[in-house]
This record gives C-alpha cells, structure tokens and sequence, in this order.
C-alpha cells in the first residue's frame, strides 16, 4: 500500500474505450489509487498531463495521431520527474528498449493487466522499475546487437509491404544496388536466413509494427 494519505492520481492513455473501462474497473476497488484522467491518443495524453498533473500515467504504445513514444518523450520533456508504465501487446526487446529510453519506467503486457497492474503501480510510485522478467530477458539478450539504421528499418518495412528492391529504389530514390546493400545489412544484424525472415524476427522484436 503507499504510504500516503493522498491516493495515486492515475492518468488512463488507451485508443480502446473498453481497455480503459476495465482498467478503471480494477483500479476503482483500491482505497490508495484513482482514475483522474483518461486519453485516447498521445496528443490528447499531453493535455490531460498538463490539466490534472497525476502521479502515474498507463501508457499504451500502438496509438493514433502520436504514439506512445512520443507522447513518453513530450511529457518528460516538460515534466522530468513523471512516472510513466507502459501497458502493451507486444514483449518485443526493441519496443521495449525504446519506450525505457523514453523515460517510462514500467512495461506491462496487457495479458497480465488483471495480475499485475495493481503492484506495478505501487511499485513505480515508490521510485522502483517494474519490467517483465521475460521481456528483461530479451533486452539482455539482444544489448550487445548491432542496432538497425533508420533508413534498414524504414527498407526492411517496404519489404514487408510487399514491394521488390527495384521498387523500394524507386520509392526512396536510391540504387536498386544500395538497396541490395542495405538488405545484406539487416539480413546479418537481424541473424536472418532471408527477406521473410527478417521481417518476421523485425515484427517480434518490435523492431517494425504491424
């Protein structure tokens, strides 16, 4: 239980109606926490910041307008010391890695909201990280790897639109040799056999979204 009188001020982000109603459902039987704001989108995460300053933000990544990242980015800009927990789908490295660098300090996967949102919440107002033991294990696993380059990730994501190297050349006005060049690339960061491949490893990482 937290120390204070005071109950955790929650701030909600979720583009889905129904996620955010089940979260405030779990949370509305706690004496020591409450809902104060709900957001739908990154912009809109802003603004509810801005207007009701909460204690803990839940923070989903795969949103409309402005994603998660950004949205973990702009609060932390202006407010430094906010504390932010990632609820997602994904248990990728990469996401992951992306959304701590951000500044949360949580991650949570939406299967375990029920088990874990509670503690988590409890955990990170009292100044404490609160990560999967098995998403940890894939950012140790994959910290000495070689990162994408922006414009890997931005061919490797033509790739998984179905689009060949000489159309990728077109698109990003480039060789179809460079392109080639930039596939051998990610082909070796990625350990992958083949172009499916690595698209496949890039999705599960969290490397490209789907």
């Amino acid at each position: 239980m937290a120390t204070t009188d005071k109950p955790i001020r929650i701030l909600v982000v979720d583009d889905h109606p129904l996620l955010r109603e089940g979260i405030a459902g779990v949370i509305a039987g706690e004496t020591d926490m409450q809902v104060v704001a709900e957001a739908s989108d990154g912009e809109q995460a802003l603004d509810a910041f801005r207007a009701c300053l909460p204690d803990i933000t839940l923070m989903d990544l795969q949103m409309p307008h402005r994603n998660g990242v950004d949205a973990i980015i702009a609060i932390r800009q202006q407010f430094p010391a906010a504390r932010i927990i990632v609820l997602t789908t994904y248990s990728g490295d990469a996401q992951a890695m992306r959304a701590l660098k951000a500044g949360a300090q949580g991650y949570l996967l939406k299967s375990t909201l029920r088990k874990e949102l509670l503690g988590a919440i409890r955990e990170v107002m009292a100044g404490r990280r609160r990560i999967p033991a098995d998403v940890a294990g894939a950012i140790a696993e994959h910290a000495m790897d070689a990162d994408l380059t922006a414009r890997e990730i931005e061919i490797l994501g033509s790739v998984a639109a179905g689009n060949s190297n000489k159309r990728i050349a077109a698109q990003l006005s480039i060789s179809e040799e460079t392109v080639k060049t930039h596939m051998k690339s990610v082909l070796s960061k990625l350990d992958a056999n083949d172009r499916t491949h690595a698209v496949t490893i890039a999705i599960r990482r969290g490397i490209l979204s789907l």
